[in-house]
């Protein structure tokens, strides 16, 4: 019973994260496309509209002189996952788990594919908040950050101990 549920749970990490970089990957080609040149599409007037942006940095630009160490981190976080979501029981967990691995390893991929040095490439990002300009990858990891919280708060644990 236990190599059955671990497959269970190997199959919706892999299944949510492949879904989630597919989209990530699918929507900045898109961006790439569409975008270049300066071009802006209004979605909702002075709220939400699509502009290309190269992000050299993590989220809000934060440590663009740090690109590489971002990537690094991004690789340690990547297989932490992998190697937790083997040892969790919980299937919230497991989703949680596989979305922030879906937007770290999106980013990491720009990273890797448009680096002109190691692991140092700009990020696509293009939904434009006004105050901030992201992807699907960073969408990804904010509901992986709320899961995350709402999981810690409701006491859902992450890995039980053998007392339970």
């Amino acid at each position: 019973m236990r190599v059955e549920r671990l497959r269970n749970r190997a199959a919706v990490f892999a299944l949510i994260a492949f879904i989630g970089v597919v989209l990530d990957r699918i929507t900045k080609v898109w961006a790439l496309a569409a975008l270049s040149g300066g071009k802006n599409i209004d979605i909702l007037p002075h709220l939400l509209s699509f502009t290309l942006v190269r992000n050299p940095g993590a989220s809000f630009g934060l440590g663009s002189s740090f690109t590489w160490i971002i990537s690094v981190l991004a690789c340690v976080a990547c297989a932490a996952m992998i190697a937790v979501v083997k040892h969790t029981k919980s299937l919230y967990w497991t989703i949680a788990l596989a979305l922030a691995f879906a937007g770290a390893f999106g980013n990491l991929i720009d990273r890797a594919q448009y680096a002109q040095g190691f692991l140092n490439g700009k990020v696509v990002d293009f939904i434009n908040y006004g105050w901030s300009v992201g992807n699907v990858a960073d969408i990804e990891l904010m509901f992986a950050g709320i899961a995350v919280i709402c999981l810690i708060l409701i006491g859902i644990p992450l890995i039980e101990r053998a007392d339970e």
